[in-house]
Parts: C-alpha cells; sequence; structure tokens
C-alpha cells in the first residue's frame, strides 16, 4: 500500500522539487496537514456536539444536561477524537522515519490520556454538584471525597503518561514507587491527614457547611463555608475568613454552636450584683408598696409565718417578669438563683432561654431585659453594687 508519505513525495517531485528535498518534507508536510485536519475536525465536533447540547440545555434545561455543560464535560470528550485520527493516521504518514512515528504516536496517546483524564474528572465533578444538590445530603459534604479521587485520579494519570514516554509497562512504575513509599508519604501527608479527618468528621457529624464553630485561643470564631481536602474555610464574624487544616480539628478541640441551632432557643446567663447591705426582712408596709408600685406582683402572698426578703421578692419578681415575656422560651430552662456572695455583692444569676437566636436580636433581646431588671431593683429598696475607690 502506498503511503502517504510517498503520495506526497510523488506530488513534490511533479511540482519540481528537488528529490533531496522531497525525501525530507514530505513526510513532514503529511502530518502538519494531518494536523491541521485533526483541528478542523475538533472544531467541527465542538460546532455539532457542543453547540447541539447548548441549544437543547437552552431550550430544555435539566439538570444533568446543564451540569454536564458546566463542567464542560462533553468539551473534554470531543477533543478526543482528533487524538485518536491522527494516532492512526500517523503509521500512513511517518514510513521512513520510525523514531519520528514512535515519538508523534506519543504526543498523541499523551494527548488522548490527558482529554480522558479531564472528562472523568469533569464527570466526578457532576455527581459531587448533584450530590450538592439535594437536600439530605447537604449536611454530609463530600468534597474532600471528590478531592482524593481527583487526586488519585491525575496520580495515575500521570503515571501512565510516563508509561507512555519512557516505553514502560505502568504496572513496572507502580511496583517501583513501592520503594519511594516513605517520600510519597511525606509528599501527600497532608493530604492523607485531611483525608482521614474528613472521613472521621463526617462519619461522626462533627462537622457541616453552615455550623457555627468555635476554636479555641481565638483562631476562629465563625460560619463554615467550605469543606475540602486540605482545608476548612471559616468566615469569621468580624468577615474575616480562617483557614484550618481537617485534622486539626479532629486533634483539637472545638465548639460547635449547631446544637444551640437546632435547639428552641439560646441560652442567657448573666449575673445581677447586689449591695448586700440593702438587703432586708419586708415590712408589712414594705409589701403593701411593693404590690402597689409593682404591678407583677400585686397577687403576690407570702405563706403563712414568713416573712421574706427584699432580694427573695425581687428574684421572684424577675420569674414573674421573664414568664410573662413570649420572647422567652417557656418550655426550657428558666432558673433565677442567688450565688455565693462575694466581693462585688451578692450575684443573682438570671438563666433561661431566648426564642430568637439571630445574634443581633438575641442581644437586643437580653439588653433589653437587663435594663428592665436592673431599673426595677429600687422598688424592692434594694441597690445594685457599684465599685468605688
Amino acid at each position: 500500500m502506498v503511503s502517504l508519505g510517498s503520495w506526497m513525495n510523488e506530488i513534490l517531485i511533479d511540482w519540481g522539487v528537488d528529490p533531496k528535498l522531497a525525501n525530507m518534507f514530505d513526510e513532514t508536510i503529511i502530518a502538519v496537514l494531518m494536523i491541521g485536519v485533526s483541528i478542523g475536525l475538533d472544531y467541527l465536533c465542538q460546532a455539532i456536539f457542543v453547540g447541539g447540547m447548548k441549544h437543547y440545555t437552552k431550550r430544555a434545561p435539566h439538570q444533568w444536561n446543564t451540569l454536564l455543560m458546566k463542567r464542560r464535560v462533553v468539551h473534554h470528550l470531543i477533543h478526543i477524537l482528533p487524538g485518536v485520527l491522527v494516532y492512526f493516521l500517523l503509521p500512513l504518514a511517518f514510513v521512513r522515519g520510525k523514531e519520528i512515528l514512535d515519538f508523534s504516536q506519543k504526543i498523541c496517546a499523551v494527548y488522548i490520556i490527558a482529554a480522558i483524564l479531564f472528562t472523568i474528572n469533569g464527570l466526578l465533578l457532576v455527581m459531587l454538584d448533584v450530590y450538592n444538590a439535594r437536600d439530605k445530603q447537604k449536611n454530609r459534604p463530600m468534597k474532600g471525597f471528590v478531592q482524593v479521587l481527583q487526586v488519585l485520579l491525575f496520580f495515575i494519570g500521570g503515571i501512565v503518561i510516563i508509561a507512555v514516554l519512557v516505553n514502560k509497562s505502568p504496572m513496572t512504575l507502580f511496583a517501583g514507587l513501592g520503594a519511594s513509599a516513605a517520600v510519597l508519604m511525606l509528599v501527600f501527608k497532608d493530604s492523607i491527614l485531611g483525608f482521614v479527618a474528613g472521613v472521621q468528621l463526617s462519619a461522626n457529624d462533627m462537622l457541616r457547611i453552615g455550623d457555627w464553630i468555635q476554636l479555641p485561643n481565638g483562631v476562629a470564631n465563625g460560619t463554615v463555608e467550605e469543606i475540602t481536602l486540605n482545608t476548612v474555610k471559616i468566615r469569621n464574624w468580624d468577615e474575616t475568613i480562617s483557614t484550618v487544616p481537617p485534622y486539626t480539628l479532629v486533634n483539637n478541640s472545638f465548639q460547635n454552636w449547631r446544637g444551640m441551632q437546632e435547639s428552641g432557643g439560646r441560652r442567657v446567663n448573666k449575673n445581677i450584683y447586689l449591695d448586700m447591705t440593702t438587703l432586708k426582712f419586708c415590712t408589712p408596709e414594705d409589701l403593701d408598696a411593693i404590690r402597689k408600685n409593682v404591678p407583677l406582683m400585686a397577687d403576690y402572698q407570702p405563706a403563712e409565718g414568713e416573712v421574706p426578703t427584699n432580694s427573695q421578692l425581687y428574684r421572684i419578681y424577675i420569674e414573674r417578669y421573664l414568664r410573662s415575656l413570649p420572647v422567652v422560651n417557656q418550655d426550657m430552662d428558666l432558673i433565677i438563683s442567688q450565688k455565693e456572695p462575694t466581693t462585688y455583692g451578692i450575684p443573682i444569676q438570671v438563666y433561661f432561654f431566648s426564642r430568637n437566636k439571630v445574634w443581633r436580636e438575641y442581644e437586643r433581646i437580653q439588653s433589653d431585659i437587663f435594663d428592665h431588671l436592673l431599673a426595677i431593683v429600687g422598688k424592692f429598696d434594694l441597690k445594685l453594687y457599684q465599685y468605688s475607690d
């Protein structure tokens, strides 16, 4: 069978080209023409298949075709065609130059493998997008696992490409990597630790995207935005971004506020310090004044034989006041107690849960409540402790 190189050689000689020059450039011209035809075929296929897919996606957008276009899976798949075409046509071009033929086919093989790798990588990203789109799966981020698969994919692809270039079996190269396993462990240490930590975080449901977490020593305090193989990205409340390795969260303690966010309320736990010199037993006149001036205490009656103190009445009032507020979750703990006296006075602990857990509203609610509780202390003949030289 006459090769394309011989055919071009005859044409060049017929055109008056010196036979020596014709022998030097005939196969090269054929190779260049083949590459040009392949590039043209690539553009043609891109226009037909990719263009058709774009048109179909605009007319009937579905999750699968939208994601295939977004991740350029079809684009990379079409790129395989010209590489395959050139690979099988090259033997027709290079008959005399066996070394050039081998080198050219190796380059084509590398191109084909790279296009396949990018196609598979695009499919992995499509699967990740489909997984993340499911509401039930949002709490179990898979990006770290997909990144592990991507690392393995390109690592294996790199080994296959090297095997093609050096004309060795990929299995031979893989066997040789066993001797350098320690070096590979060192190079991929963070990725390996991140993968193991990601499995632990996901399997034990320790961390989800959207969780509010707080790390010790003020390293980070904010919302988890992204969980990857090597980093956990946290947007702090001051709008800065902190990135920490996943294994840091596994090896060290951190506080996750998800339980609070999923519960019926957000805890308020503060102390009001009373001047202990103002505590006293209430006389009947004191009780009448409190009933008259404090509406929530209008129906208060002490137990028979009991002489309450003004601090006791104040604690009763705090509980009644909190019970009257719709912003306080009445189904959760509400505790008003007196703690051990200190040099700063007698602490009255006010412990309850706000129904509203949004930070801004939560701070406003507790501030309004304690403004009221501090302002009404005088109605009970009490004073707040305030340090003075």
